[in-house]
Parts: C-alpha cells; structure tokens; sequence
C-alpha cells in the first residue's frame, strides 16, 4: 500500500489526511507554518480561519445546507468540529476560530497513521501519491513546481514571482483575484446603547449586533469612506478582485446606494426599539464562545489601518471601537482547474497529483473542506488499488467538481457552491423553494447510492473521539 503525501495542513489538507488515515492509509502531511508564516496567517494551527468565522448558511434545503449533509454523511471531521466549537450565528454555522484550529489541530497530530511534517516543499516527487492543498497563499518556490507540472499557467501570489531586475514579475498570463479579511472589533468597546440585536427577518435567533444608520449617517459615512485612502498599489499589481468578495470601498464607488444594497442591507432588519427598519444597517457577527469580539459582517477593505479607524468609527455604537484587527486584502492563488484536472481531482498530466481547497478554483470554507474530503477518498482509493467513481453530478459534490473541471478555461473564476452550480430538475418548478427541496431531495439520494457503491460502508463508523 502506498502511503500519502499531503502538501498544506489548512481546511482541505487537514481533511484529506483524516479521509486517508480512517481508510487506513498512511499520511505525511507538510505543513510549512509556523517554521514560515504567510501574510495572513497568524498562528501554526492546521486550518486556520483567516478571513471570516462563518460556514455559511445551515438552513435545510439551501446550497451550503446541502454541501454541508453532503459532509456530514460522508463523515467529514472538520466539520464535526466545526460544530463543536460553534457560536451563536442565527441560521448559519459559525466558529470560535481560535478553538477550532486547535482541535483540529489536536484531532490530526494524535492519529497514529498521519505523520506530521512542519517544513516548506519546494518538489513534488515523481510518482508519489501527493495532495497539493496549499491554498490561496501558496509559496513561491511550490508555486513554479505546480508550474512545472503542469506546464500552464497558475495564479501568483505577491511571493511566488520571479522578479525582473526591476523588480516587477516575469510575463506570464496569471489568473488571480483579490480576497480580503474583515476588521474585528472588542465587544466591550461597543456602545450598546445604540445597537440591537436581531435576525433577519427574525430568522433563527437575534444573534447579531445590527449597527443602525440615517440617511444622514449614512451619508457622511459614504463621503468618508469615498475619501479615504487606500493601501498603496504596486505599480505592476493589477486588482482583479473576487466579485463576491469586493471591498466596500470598491462596491462604494459604484454608486451612493450600492452599500445599502449590499453589506449593509437593512432589508429585515427591524429596530425593536422604533418598530422601523432603518435607512442602513453594519451587521456585528460574534467571533468566538466568549463573545468578546465581534467581526464587521462583509466590511473587507484595502484602506490603511489609520483611515479605517477614521471611517468605522462614524458607524452608530463603533464611536470608541477598540479593532483587534482591521481589514485586509491578500493576493490569493489558484490553478486554471478545466485545464489541468479530471473529474477526480488528479491531474490530467500527472495523475498521481490532486489538488483540494481554494488553489483548485472553489471559494470558501465549506467548499475547501469538501473538496479535500474527496481528495482523500480518491488519494486513498489509489493506494489501496480500489476504483475511483467521481460523484453524482446532481450532488453538491459533484457540481463543485463539475464546475472547477468543467467551467470555461479563459476566463475561469473560482465559485462557492449555489443552486446555480447544480443540474436543474427535468420537470420544470416554478416555486423556487420547492424546487430547492426537490434539488437537495434529489441530490442527497444519489449521494448515498454514490457513498455506498464506492466501497466506503467501513468508513461510513462513527468519527473518533475529536
């Protein structure tokens, strides 16, 4: 039996060892932190989150909800703890970040099949089964290795370039986008005086701390924030930000209401204290069980530190905000998928590499657990010389992967997992949520004939002890 080599210890790596390791296949698992860090990272704990707590939405019959059962039933460790180490979120599944890494973190370093490795790799070797799970923050001298293997282009981060003599970076045609990291605020430091809590439209509990704004305080937050200055560009940076993922300033300079529109939708927000919604609204999400922090819900920005102190103070109950941590854009990294991967995850070129998590084209948490969950059944189905059987494409599952494998090369863009991504239904329903049910229905049916066809049933025991 061959044994695993797993290069990245974030979501996907993390996952794809376990998936290995329950199947009784040998893991080494490279994890480059905390021996080197990367401009987001801030600890040496596998799975780190560095951008929001939020596993999106848990609602049944929703895109996540499904990807998320889909998880669930195919015994997905990370998200196991994920609930373990939950917080308050009304319908969606949250984390306390920094207890979720650690048990991760924990969960990984205890299993006896899953030697763990804290170096850089710079070489993946010929013919070893290898998981590229590096992420979105890849390093430069893997990134000319993936290079190498597959001779195609593959998105750069600021590090993994060959700088011309004057310093810009050697011509390629690299895809990339921008991501971001919201600020995060002392919970204390909020005047709770002028907040509430609430949910929208009531839905699940009033978990979130909803910052409520007029017209007029809306509007010299706009002009404000319209002035503010930006982190300096580098002259051969050419932002290419991922539209999901916009800073505020950036969906600002779209015009005086597309804020409104967007982060900051009061739309089923009321205020209990007036009965009326307000003008706008800035959304508080908690950080962790403690609930001493609170993150600003969609406010990445690439402003400097200073100005972002200025602007978000303007936001009602945020006057003396005391920010553990404020906004941040990173350049993120991510191979062109439709052109090097199968259905299977491997390699086209070389099939006895994969790839799992953003680097593979899909966007979030949820989605880089996912596929590093496959990534191990397929890395330990090679091992053990068992067939691979790529999942239904009605499926979550299947649809993450029919779109990174499938989707238009040239201009391709990562994705999370939406209703958009799966197969619409033969007969035609014109009630969206019943047709939600029936996709989801659908789905999780093939998923199973799928799950037990693939030779899992042993798999399928209850996790051990997280």
């Amino acid at each position: 039996m061959k044994k695993v080599h797993i290069i990245g210890a974030g979501l996907a790596g993390s996952e794809a060892a376990w998936q290995c390791a329950r199947r009784g296949v040998a893991v080494k698992l490279f994890e480059m932190r905390p021996v080197r860090s990367t401009p987001a990272h801030q600890t040496g704990d596998f799975a780190e989150l560095v951008c929001s707590n939020s596993l999106k939405s848990d609602s049944e019959y929703t895109a996540p909800g499904l990807l998320k059962e889909e998880m669930r039933r195919a015994g997905s460790l990370l998200l196991e703890i994920a609930r373990q180490t939950a917080v308050p979120a009304g319908h969606a599944l949250a984390v306390d970040r920094a207890d979720f890494s650690r048990k991760v973190t924990e969960a990984i370093s205890r299993e006896p099949l899953i030697t763990v490795r804290r170096e850089e790799v710079s070489q993946v070797e010929d013919c070893e089964l290898t998981i590229i799970a590096t992420g979105p923050l890849t390093s430069d001298a893997l990134s000319r290795e993936i290079v190498r293997l597959s001779s195609s282009p593959i998105v750069s981060s600021e590090l993994d370039v060959d700088p011309s003599p004057e310093g810009t970076p050697a011509p390629h045609n690299n895809l990339y986008f921008y991501d971001s990291i919201s600020p995060i605020v002392e919970s204390e430091s909020i005047d709770m005086r002028k907040v509430y809590l609430a949910a929208r439209y009531d839905k699940g509990s009033a978990d979130y701390i909803n910052c409520p704004m007029s017209k007029e305080e809306y509007d010299r937050f706009y002009d404000a924030l319209l002035s503010a200055q930006s982190v300096e560009q580098k002259d051969w940076e050419n932002l290419n930000y991922f539209e999901s993922c916009l800073p505020i300033e950036e969906i600002a300079r779209r015009g005086r209401d597309t804020l409104r529109f967007g982060p900051m939708k009061p739309v089923g927000l009321k205020d209990p204290r007036t009965g009326r919604i307000p003008y706008a609204a800035v959304q508080l999400r908690q950080e962790n069980l403690r609930a001493d922090s609170y993150n600003l819900v969609g406010f990445q920005n690439h402003l400097k530190f200073g100005d972002q102190a200025r602007v978000l103070s303007l936001i009602p109950g945020l006057e003396n905000a005391r920010f553990l941590r404020y906004g941040q854009i990173h350049r993120n990294t991510y191979i062109n998928s439709p052109a090097l991967l199968g259905p299977t995850l491997q390699m086209k070129a070389n099939p006895h590499v994969m790839f799992a998590g953003q680097i593979c084209g899909v966007e979030g948490y949820v989605e880089s657990i996912a596929t590093g969950l496959m990534a191990g059944m397929n890395a330990a189905a090679l091992a053990t010389d068992a067939k691979l059987l790529p999942p239904p494409r009605a499926t979550a599952f299947g649809s993450l992967v029919h779109y990174i494998t499938e989707a238009e090369g040239k201009n391709f863009q990562p994705a999370n997992i939406t209703f958009d991504l799966l197969p619409a239904l033969v007969s035609r329903v014109r009630d969206r949520k019943e047709r939600h049910r029936q996709q989801c229905e659908l789905a999780l049916r093939q998923f199973d004939e799928w799950y037990s066809l693939h030779g899992l049933q042993s798999a399928t025991a209850s996790l051990r002890s997280a």
